[in-house]
């Protein structure tokens, strides 16, 4: 009695309380009408700060300095990123090029050519007991590159009209100002704060995973009222989640081997797997506008995304939460 009650502890809690904000997202969704109650965007975007800075304040200066020269660790990543991604797409460009899926393909090209999530990839990597500072640093990183990269890949295939400077540059801000300054900041007062955080370091963690939690409730309220699960067909809804699914597992089962090959440690494995494997929602959010995709294709770009972010944050921290415990043997 007393293993099973050992087995239903916090992180299997976690799983529960994601798939219950789904639920909820889905018969009590937030609504624009709600903000002048309580801004649940306002809240997560400081909550997203408050992540990093708490990670600021927990990072080793001298670690972040040595695990620049990971250089191995870094470019895998990135990588698997902007160029596994797209390529394993890209095969069947082919098949599509000419035919009625041609915009079917498009759409799953437009989630391989995004930037790694930010937040998450951290959080999850954290969970798992992973590298978390190379996750910050290539998650951060990511975002940064993406802003070059996904119009340039996108470019290939899909012409857009060129006057998104001023988007561009407000990602870059957002960027900064969430991920790159609360770092910053935290490393300024690491040597103040570091004992008072790692002292609490159980609560910093169930920090981030509220945060985690509310994002998922957002997204999913959004999804239901903007009925994006509604938009396309069954037959095409089905070729999506099959498409992006196995789009998935091969990035990640194909890390897994390469990180096997190059006899990562276990930690840069994690972030490895963990970081090179997952897409922004918020990036591909921003570039379905970024990149003057017509109105009546907007929720065909972004429901790939949307079904690619939600499976990547339940599957990844099931992963997490497994490897968490194997740690703790």
């Amino acid at each position: 009695m007393l293993h099973k009650l050992k087995t239903f502890n916090q992180q299997n809690v976690f799983l529960i309380l994601l798939m219950l904000m789904v639920v909820i997202g889905k018969f009590l969704p937030y609504r624009e009408s709600y903000q002048h109650v309580f801004s649940l965007e306002y809240f997560i975007d400081w909550g997203i700060i408050g992540i990093f800075l708490l990670y600021g304040l927990k990072l080793n200066i001298k670690e972040v300095k040595k695990d620049i020269s990971n250089w191995r660790l870094h470019l895998l990543v990135q990588i698997a990123t902007f160029f596994l991604f797209p390529s394993l797409v890209f095969l069947f460009y082919g098949f599509a090029n000419g035919t009625v899926y041609y915009s079917l393909w498009l759409s799953l090209f437009f989630l391989a050519s995004l930037p790694s999530t930010v937040s998450s990839s951290v959080v999850m990597v954290s969970i798992a007991k992973g590298n978390v500072t190379s996750a910050i640093f290539n998650a951060s990183i990511s975002g940064l590159i993406g802003i070059v990269m996904t119009p340039f890949l996108m470019s290939l295939f899909l012409h857009h009209n060129g006057e998104h400077a001023d988007t561009q540059a407000a990602i870059f801000y957002q960027l900064l100002l969430k991920v790159v300054l609360p770092i910053i900041f935290g490393l300024l007062l690491n040597p103040i704060f570091k004992k008072l955080i790692v002292k609490y370091r159980d609560l910093v963690s169930q920090f981030d995973k509220l945060i985690i939690l509310l994002i998922v409730y957002d997204s999913f309220s959004k999804a239901f009222l903007q009925n994006i699960f509604k938009s396309v067909p069954p037959m095409v809804f089905v070729v999506l989640v099959i498409s992006v699914l196995l789009l998935f597992f091969a990035v990640f089962e194909i890390l897994e081997v390469i990180t096997t090959k190059l006899k990562f440690s276990r930690e840069d494995k994690i972030t490895a797997k963990f970081c090179g494997s997952k897409k922004s929602l918020v990036h591909g959010s921003l570039f379905v506008l970024i990149l003057g995709i017509p109105d009546n294709q907007k929720m065909l770009f972004l429901l790939p995304v949307m079904i690619f972010h939600s499976f990547q944050l339940f599957y990844v921290s099931w992963v997490a939460n497994r490897l968490a415990k194997t740690a703790e043997i």
